[in-house]
């Protein structure tokens, strides 16, 4: 139910904006981009328009994914809902195939009932299209890494004259992996091509550091810059056709990095990423919040900005209230929900993290931990399959294949996740906690996998 009507505006409580402002809404996913950016404290990495959208509005330092992987992870960016609630288990995409439920009230959904405008360039990646309806479907010359192309046409549907607030979701695919590669070797007009040396590349501590593992991290920032780049122009592209007055600018990544103990894992590396909201009506820049926040307060927060009731099955909270606080209290735990990636991958995992320790149910453990074609086909992951190599990053090659049901991380003594503590005497008044918490959350979520806690 909307709570303005007939029409979703406000008044106006900013300097230069019009009494009765439209409240727009601009919301820019990247596609596998971890915490590569230079506000988030990557040294190399060239990121000034994520860095700048930082210093006018808010970086969340603690932000996470629900899910590691694509189809899902937007699926729960634009419902509010998890995935195992709202059906969007793995890829939507080709023979994957899997949809959401018809019945998901969807951000988009509704917005547009709401009166607003909704339009989507670039990649979409969740089905089916009734439960997540846009009016417009923009066109994407030269597909969605060309983010010049994709800034021009976002420009054309915010220039259009209308009585309606716009929500405009720009999907890019940078700096996702293509085939081979991340797609750095054409040449995209308006777009300056920005290298790093292999040699200059800090290797993250859940890769082995490899010359493969570097020239890979060196496409990958490249990948990250033309992505940036988009960013940047979208935002002026907002300035330029005056509602930087009166619209959410929102940056978010659906996942983390394309490699093997990252994506489809939810280890900090798959799930811990990039969240800068620069909302029109804060009285502080620069916000540094270290809430512990997830993808599935998003549908909630821009819900709250356009004055529309969220649904009963939205699960997260508005982050409006909170966007110029550093540490508001209650933002402590986040829970996290992974199925599938593709439909040949299988692996149900739960989880939920506190500000210390984080606990990973493998609900079905006697299963090996299954490789994204992608993930498995990257040169990092040859490299260790052509030299047999026993380890990979801090973990074996072992150990991260074959888990065991229950993980358990103190985050501040282990920020690696390298020590499994669910076996440990000593913590298993904590386990028996977080075990707890985990079900009771599954059971308010309806979690279909319940019904492994009574049939194994």
């Amino acid at each position: 139910m909307c709570r303005f009507a007939p029409v979703t505006v406000v008044l106006a409580v900013v300097a230069g904006v019009s009494q009765a402002a439209p409240r727009n809404v601009v919301l820019m996913i990247g596609d596998d981009h971890g915490m590569q950016v230079g506000c988030y404290g990557d040294k190399v990495v060239k990121t000034p328009a994520m860095d700048r959208l930082a210093a006018q509005g808010t970086r969340f330092a603690n932000a996470f994914a629900a899910v590691s992987s694509c189809s899902p992870s937007r699926a729960v960016i634009l419902s509010g809902m998890f995935t195992h609630s709202n059906g969007q288990y793995g890829l939507a995409h080709a023979t994957h195939h899997f949809h959401s439920f018809h019945d998901v009230q969807s951000l988009p959904r509704q917005l547009k009932q709401a009166g607003y405008r909704t339009a989507i360039i670039g990649k979409y990646h969740v089905q089916p299209e009734e439960t997540y309806p846009f009016t417009d479907v923009l066109p994407c010359p030269g597909g969605p890494r060309n983010v010049a192309a994709m800034a021009k046409e976002a420009r054309k549907f915010m220039e259009a004259k209308s009585d309606s607030p716009f929500f405009l979701l720009i999907g890019y695919t940078d700096p996702h992996r293509e085939a081979k590669g991340f797609a750095n070797k054409p040449k995209y007009d308006g777009i300056e091509t920005i290298t790093c040396k292999p040699e200059d590349i800090v290797v993250p501590p859940w890769l082995s550091d490899h010359r493969e593992v570097r020239e890979e991290l060196a496409e990958y920032y490249q990948s990250i810059s033309r992505l940036d780049q988009g960013v940047g122009l979208m935002l002026k592209a907002i300035a330029d056709t005056g509602h930087e007055g009166d619209t959410l600018a929102i940056y978010v990544s659906d996942n983390g990095p394309p490699w093997p103990g990252a994506k489809t894992t939810l280890y900090d590396p798959g799930i811990h990423l990039p969240l800068i909201i620069r909302s029109p009506q804060q009285k502080k820049a620069g916000v540094v919040n270290e809430a512990m926040v997830s993808w599935v307060d998003i549908t909630p927060t821009l819900l709250d900005w356009a004055g529309v009731e969220k649904p009963a099955k939205v699960f997260g909270r508005s982050l409006l209230p909170i966007l110029e606080e550093a540490r508001p209290e209650g933002w402590d735990t986040v829970y996290g929900s992974h199925t599938f990636h593709e439909v040949t991958m299988y692996y149900p995992v739960r989880m939920i993290r506190t500000r210390q320790y984080k606990y990973i149910l493998n609900l079905a453990h006697r299963l090996e931990f299954p490789f994204a074609s992608d993930l498995w086909g990257s040169s990092t992951w040859q490299a260790v399959l052509k030299r047999g190599d026993k380890h990979y990053g801090q973990r074996t090659v072992d150990v991260y294949i074959h888990r065991p049901r229950e993980e358990l991380y103190d985050l501040q003594a282990d920020p690696n996740e390298t020590r499994n503590l669910a076996g440990d005497p000593n913590h298993a008044k904590l386990v028996a906690d977080l075990r707890a918490r985990l079900l009771e959350w599954q059971e308010k979520t309806n979690d279909p996998w319940l019904i492994k806690y009574k049939h194994e």
